[in-house]
């Protein structure tokens, strides 16, 4: 097995990526969306499961499932037609899961998820092979600005689907924007807005920087970057 480039270290933070193979779309339904998010609670867990004895076939919520001790937290996430982003670190006070190998953590995370959504995908589509274009991608997030960068990047992705380029061409309408990212549920963007919803027990933002105190801070650096990127 090769090497990964960027090595894993507990208490430090990570951006996790993939995307569909050939960028073909990974969520077809909205169906699609909510297994992921629902994939993304439950496979954080030491706990080996199969979602349709432990979810299905008892007839729970996905989000009351007792998962015990969580593999990773999660800081941000988003989920694209075609791709996801993942806000990850490693739980500090975990010392004692697969042997103190605690490079494995994130990779063990990472397996257990994009192994059950594929299964359920090509089940689902009677589709054979692989889903995703090879293994996920990893980049060791260094320095506060790096951080706060990510945060606005994960929330802000969604705004491609309204308007493709607005990076480079800029912003037509921010409050359209704001309207928008109001609605997208496939983010944690709703979560920092305090929304309650079952989505939020994704979040563990406990090991992260508390760069957002309150509504406000957040809504300020999410601002920041849509009028720097405003049509003049």
């Amino acid at each position: 097995m090769a090497t990964r480039k960027t090595p894993f270290i507990k208490g430090e933070y990570y951006h996790i990526y993939n995307r569909g193979n050939s960028k073909q779309k990974i969520f077809l339904d909205e169906s699609d969306y909510k297994h992921f998010t629902k994939l993304l609670f439950i496979c954080n867990s030491k706990i080996n499961f199969k979602f349709r004895d432990n979810i299905v076939d008892p007839k729970i919520d996905a989000f009351k499932f007792e998962r015990g001790d969580q593999i990773v937290s999660i800081g941000a996430w988003v989920l694209m037609p075609n791709h996801f982003h993942l806000y990850l670190t490693i739980d500090p006070e975990r010392s004692d899961m697969w042997e103190n190998n605690e490079k494995n953590y994130i990779s063990k995370f990472m397996r257990k998820l994009s192994t059950s959504y594929v299964k359920y995908f090509n089940k689902k589509y009677n589709r054979t092979g692989g889903l995703f274009e090879g293994s996920f991608k990893a980049v060791h997030i260094k320095g506060d600005n790096q951080a706060k960068y990510l945060f606005s990047y994960i929330h802000l992705n969604p705004v491609k689907i309204i308007q493709e380029n607005w990076k480079e061409e800029g912003l037509k309408d921010i409050k359209m924007v704001l309207e928008f990212l109001d609605q997208y549920k496939w983010s944690s963007y709703l979560d920092y807005k305090n929304m309650t919803r079952r989505e939020s027990k994704i979040l563990n933002t406990r090991n992260f920087p508390d760069y957002f105190k309150n509504i406000e801070d957040f809504d300020n650096e999410i601002l920041g970057w849509l009028n720097c990127k405003k049509k003049v």
